[in-house]
């Protein structure tokens, strides 16, 4: 028997997929009257069937989910391009925010017989954006909270030939986080609006509580004022603190009076701390007594005065006072905000304004070697940022935005910016958003747009935790941090009636993704439809030569160099070693290196098959990890995940492909099963000459402190476990 169409899966097959008989038969006829009787329907415009009529209902368990999906999509050629699950309509194109700004300026911009509608010329209006990022910006500027103190002269000057990235708004003056806290032109964007909902994990049942605008700014203020009070103009200033109301204040406040923030992750250890205080120059550290989440109690306080020398002010994660002894020049939450009330107005502050080059914000590449870099954000990075979130994102006055994250990781500073800066409510949850807790809050606060990293879905997905909750407010998700699995987007989508989930892959560095979902274009899971606004990828070869444009091809990206927002400095490194020394000349610029290897498909869509250190040689046949892994993941039922490397062997013979293997819990499998499982269906999906040499089953991956997979180290661990076998 071949494989079953859509229109033969019968009531049987749905009841095995989990649903009760009588749910069966309801889904048997809605498929019948949803789709045409004609045979000649595309797997696509099957699937938009099912999906714009909404026959596949969040509350079906996820096993039906996927045997519609992958029933419809079983004949798709997946080398040509991936197969799509979501389709804007016209009438969403136009309400997005980058559709009602093309309507207003795009025919005027590309000609009235150029222009059509939203979706059709969205490819011709982005290329215009990337040729004239000049007029793209003098009008974006406009759609965001932004307000300078002195305006820029121009928007863009190449004059200084040092400068590959260019000067941005040269000669403007403004504070970022006042803008964020002032009512702007946005109509909806008042003092009275809410700017902040939040819970506490343990209180699920509990109302969610709420910040205005107005009550967000005195707040803000008041901690400002404090830090005038211990601090001097231009000081770095670390946070090392969960992702809470205060931890937002804090973050407001310092750039508010003219300091740096230093991004530190509460996971990190003492000797992480010391190295980003020590190249930072931090003056001090905002932290917690304790960490809080998934019912325990961390110690915070006693890893940060391991590695700080400088001044601490130490939040209490419970109540007012902090529930530790303090060392004699650290100071209590409580003490630190008394040491600016002084002030006649302690609730009042006015805003410190600075060149637009003036840092805010320092943050860290994850780095696994050595010191990590250090990147500094001038006040470029928070409006590159927010414009992303207003195009590829679509946040808008009045969505409710959650991303569960730290400060200490380029999304948190990013959240912000695309809540405040685009007139949208921060939803944050204090607590841990792996558990049934964080995805009530979701449901509770009304959140419109959730964003995600891939091993907290499949975290979601394989515990079962959110079963039974309402998320069909979400009207977007979207994803970072790690290639995501089809699966898993397949799950995450599927409980809110198959919204888009909108991938974003860029940089610390870059303050942006540098490609991206759009909500104006058919979206695949895992993969990425556009360069973002204004960006120029382009795709090279082994040799360094740019493949033409617009044509399938895999190989290492490199970027036009004229990116607002993106850096031209490290404080620790060579910025142009690092970024353009050995990188080809294209169209007259050194592109900008990215060190992604990307695959572009037909129609434009790009996967990511993973850094160019994670590719590996098989018989002569370049692949990547991510390849190989995508194919790996779907072989057995008792895999959560897996990692895919090339082993050389010592006598510098054909690289052996190693595959890692993480189980679901509760199941079992044995390596040798697994590998012939691995070996045949790699054979049946890339390529008959590939085979697996090695499985290995393993707890967990070794990761960095972003939670990327450190491939290196398993190749590594691999390698010197064969040389000595070899050896025995």
């Amino acid at each position: 028997m071949g494989k079953k169409s859509i229109k033969e899966l019968g009531v049987n097959d749905f009841v095995k997929a989990g649903l009760s008989p009588a749910e069966a038969n309801e889904l048997k006829e809605l498929l019948l009257l949803s789709l045409p009787i004609s045979h000649s329907l595309s797997s696509t415009d099957t699937w938009h069937h099912l999906v714009s009529r909404r026959v596949l209902k969040p509350s079906y368990p996820h096993p039906l989910h996927q045997l519609l999906y992958y029933t419809v999509y079983s004949d798709h050629q997946s080398s040509s391009s991936p197969p799509l699950y979501w389709f804007p309509s016209l009438e969403q194109a136009r309400r997005t925010n980058l559709g009602r700004f093309m309507e207003i300026h795009a025919s005027r911009i590309l000609g009235p017989s150029s222009y059509k509608d939203p979706i059709t010329s969205f490819p011709l209006f982005h290329n215009f954006s990337v040729q004239h990022p000049q007029v793209y910006w003098s009008l974006v500027l406009n759609e965001l909270s932004i307000s300078f103190a002195q305006s820029p002269n121009c928007i863009l000057d190449t004059s200084d030939p040092s400068k590959n990235g260019g000067t941005w708004l040269p000669g403007s003056v403004l504070n970022i986080a006042d803008c964020c806290l002032q009512p702007s032109s946005h109509p909806n964007k008042q003092d009275d609006s809410i700017a902040i909902v939040w819970r506490e994990e343990g209180s699920d049942d509990s109302e969610v509580n709420r910040i205005t605008l107005k009550q967000l700014r005195q707040q803000v203020m008041l901690v400002a004022n404090a830090i005038d009070a211990n601090f001097s103009k231009g000081d770095a200033i670390a946070i090392d603190t969960q992702m809470t109301v205060n931890a937002v204040i804090i973050y407001l406040a310092i750039v508010l009076a003219g300091c740096a923030v230093v991004s530190i992750a509460d996971s990190f250890a003492p000797k992480e701390i010391a190295t980003r205080l020590r190249v930072s120059n931090a003056k001090g550290i905002f932290t917690q007594d304790f960490i809080s989440g998934g019912g325990r109690k961390i110690p915070l306080y006693s890893r940060v005065i391991e590695a700080a020398a400088c001044k601490v002010i130490v939040l209490p994660v419970i109540g007012d006072d902090v529930a530790v002894k303090l060392r004699e020049q650290d100071l209590s939450w409580k003490d630190f905000l008394s040491s600016g009330s002084q002030s006649s107005r302690s609730d009042h502050y006015s805003p410190v304004y600075q060149s637009i080059d003036s840092v805010t914000n320092i943050l860290f590449s994850s780095g696994t070697t050595g010191d990590p870099k250090a990147i500094p954000w001038t006040q470029l990075a928070p409006i590159r940022s927010a414009a992303d979130g207003w195009a590829a994102i679509d946040v808008q006055v009045g969505d409710v935005y959650c991303w569960p994250t730290n400060l200490g990781w380029v999304i948190g500073p990013t959240l912000l910016y695309h809540c405040f800066l685009n007139g949208a409510t921060l939803a944050l949850y204090h607590g841990s958003p792996q558990g049934r807790g964080f995805g009530k809050f979701v449901q509770d606060a009304g959140v419109t747009i959730l964003g995600t990293v891939p091993s907290l879905v499949k975290s979601w997905k394989s515990t079962r935790c959110m079963e039974g909750l309402d998320w069909t407010k979400i009207k977007l998700f979207c994803s970072t941090g790690e290639t995501s699995n089809v699966d898993d987007d397949l799950w995450l989508s599927s409980r809110s009636y198959y919204n888009p989930i909108i991938e974003l892959c860029g940089g610390t560095e870059l303050a942006s993704s540098y490609i991206a979902g759009s909500p104006l274009q058919p979206q695949a899971f895992g993969a990425f439809s556009t360069a973002s606004m204004t960006t120029g990828i382009v795709i090279l070869d082994e040799n360094g030569v740019p493949y033409p444009e617009n044509v399938p091809c895999v190989g290492e990206v490199g970027l036009l160099p004229l990116s607002l927002g993106a850096s031209d400095r490290l404080l620790n490194a060579n910025h142009d070693d690092v970024y353009f020394k050995g990188m080809p000349i294209y169209k007259g610029k050194v592109l900008r290196r990215h060190g992604d290897i990307i695959k572009r498909m037909v129609g434009g869509y790009i996967i990511v098959q993973g850094r160019a250190d994670d590719t590996m040689n098989l018989g002569g046949i370049k692949t990547s990890s991510i390849e190989i892994e995508r194919v790996c993941d779907r072989a057995d039922e008792c895999i959560l995940e897996t990692a895919a490397v090339g082993v050389a062997t010592e006598n510098r013979g054909p690289e052996q492909l190693v595959v890692f293997v993480v189980l679901k819990k509760g199941y079992n499998s044995n390596a040798e099963t697994l590998r012939m499982k691995f070996s045949k269906a790699i054979q049946s999906n890339l390529n008959p000459l590939f085979k697996v040499s090695v499985v290995k089953i393993v707890p967990e991956f070794p990761r960095t402190s972003s939670n990327k997979i450190l491939r290196r180290v398993m190749r590594d661990q691999m390698k010197r476990e064969l040389s000595v076998q070899s050896r025995l």
